[in-house]
C-alpha cells in the first residue's frame, strides 16, 4: 500500500451518470490488476474505487458514478472536479485489496460485474489480453439499461480477438433495440454453466449483489477459495 499525490488530468462523461477519471501519480506506483485505491476527501474520509487501468499503464483510471442519489460517489466526484479546476493534486492510497487477478492459476475464468463494478473486471480483462492468457475467459457485465454499457464496443472487440474469450452483457430494463441477454447478471451465469466447480470467479458490484452471487454460485458448485471479490470480506 502506497499513499501518493496524483494530478487529476481527465474527468469525462462515459454515460449521463458515470464518469471516467484519469489520475497521474507524482511518482510510479505498484499495484496488481483487480486492486483498488482509496481516495482522500479528507484525512478522516477515504473512499475506495476500483482501478480500471493496469499496472503497465502510467496513469490510474477510475469509473465513478455521479448520480445525485449516490452521494458516496457524487461527493467523491465533486472533490475531484474541484481539485481539477484548482489544478491541485489529490491524495490516494494505492494497491489495496486481496481480490487481484491470479495470473499463475490454470483454471478457466469467469468475471462478473454489476454496474461500475465493471472497472474491476476491465483491469483484469486488459491484463488477460496483454499477457495472452491461454484459457477460457467469460466476462459478464450486468447493467440496468443498455446505455450503461459504456465499454460494450471495446469488450466486443476484445472477445473477437481471441476465440477463448467471451463477453456477455446482460441488461435488466429492455428497450426495443436490445437483442442480447436480459435479467440479472448472476442468473445468466447460472444458466450457462451446469457446474462452476472448475472455475476461478471474480466478482465486483454492490454488496447486496456480491452476497447473492456468492451464495448462488457456491450452490452451483463454485469453491469459495476460488471466488474473489473484495466485497466478500464485508458480507
Amino acid at each position: 500500500m502506497t499513499t501518493i499525490s496524483c494530478n487529476v488530468d481527465v474527468i469525462e462523461a462515459l454515460t449521463p451518470t458515470v464518469n471516467r477519471v484519469v489520475l497521474t501519480p507524482a511518482e510510479p506506483v505498484t499495484f496488481e490488476s483487480g486492486q483498488y485505491l482509496q481516495l482522500y476527501l479528507s484525512d478522516s474520509d477515504k473512499r475506495p474505487f476500483s482501478i480500471a487501468s493496469t499496472p503497465a499503464q502510467p496513469q490510474l483510471e477510475l469509473h465513478i458514478g455521479g448520480a445525485v442519489a449516490d452521494q458516496y460517489a457524487s461527493q467523491a466526484l465533486a472533490h475531484l472536479l474541484q481539485q481539477h479546476q484548482l489544478k491541485q493534486p489529490v491524495q490516494a492510497e494505492i494497491g489495496l485489496g486481496n481480490a487481484q487477478f491470479r495470473a499463475d492459476s490454470e483454471r478457466p475464468l469467469i468475471l462478473v460485474a454489476g454496474g461500475t463494478g465493471f472497472s474491476y473486471v476491465y483491469s483484469i480483462a486488459q491484463s488477460i489480453a496483454a499477457t495472452k492468457v491461454d484459457r477460457p475467459v467469460f466476462v459478464y457485465w450486468g447493467v440496468r439499461e443498455q446505455a450503461a454499457l459504456y465499454h460494450n464496443a471495446t469488450m466486443q472487440q476484445w472477445a473477437a480477438q481471441n476465440s477463448k474469450y467471451r463477453f456477455i452483457p446482460v441488461v435488466q430494463q429492455l428497450d426495443e433495440s436490445w437483442q442480447g441477454r436480459s435479467g440479472m447478471v448472476h442468473e445468466a451465469v447460472l444458466e450457462d454453466f451446469v457446474s462452476l466447480e472448475a472455475y476461478d470467479i471474480y466478482v465486483a458490484g454492490p454488496f447486496a449483489m456480491a452476497g447473492v452471487v456468492r451464495s448462488a454460485f457456491i450452490e452451483q458448485g463454485a469453491h469459495r477459495e476460488h471466488m474473489f471479490g473484495d466485497a466478500f470480506a464485508y458480507i
